[in-house]
């Protein structure tokens, strides 16, 4: 409960600052589908990702939305040297045409978020 007293294993909010991104990819013209493909495959293995939402935009056929909570910024930060995601980045940069739009937020409440 944010606030009020914290119980064993709860987070409360005054202590954990979580860590968000929201960021719209533009892919390759029909290039989307393959693209949504790579980008969700593998996300289970990231520590401190507490979210790493893939969403196709429904007015732009080559828009793709990611939306990710992380524990900390230092969580995202090192995520990004893991193998696995080297490997999709490599293999994702020929899909996509170009970043449309990127944001930082601090997530602080909604479903999933400790508080």
């Amino acid at each position: 409960m944010l606030g009020g007293p914290a119980l064993a294993g709860e987070f409360r909010m005054e202590e954990v600052a979580l860590y968000g991104l929201i960021g719209k990819i533009k892919a390759q013209p029909g290039k989307r589908a393959e693209l949504v493909a790579l980008l969700g495959a593998g996300t289970a293995d990231m520590p401190g990702c507490l979210a790493y939402l893939v969403a196709e935009d429904v007015q732009d056929a080559d828009g793709i939305w990611i939306t990710e909570v992380w524990k900390t910024k230092d969580d995202h930060a090192a995520s990004l040297k893991l193998p696995a995601v080297q490997e999709a980045i490599a293999k994702g940069r020929p899909l996509i045409a170009g970043f449309d739009m990127h944001v930082e937020t601090r997530p602080v409440a909604g479903m999933g978020i400790p508080g």
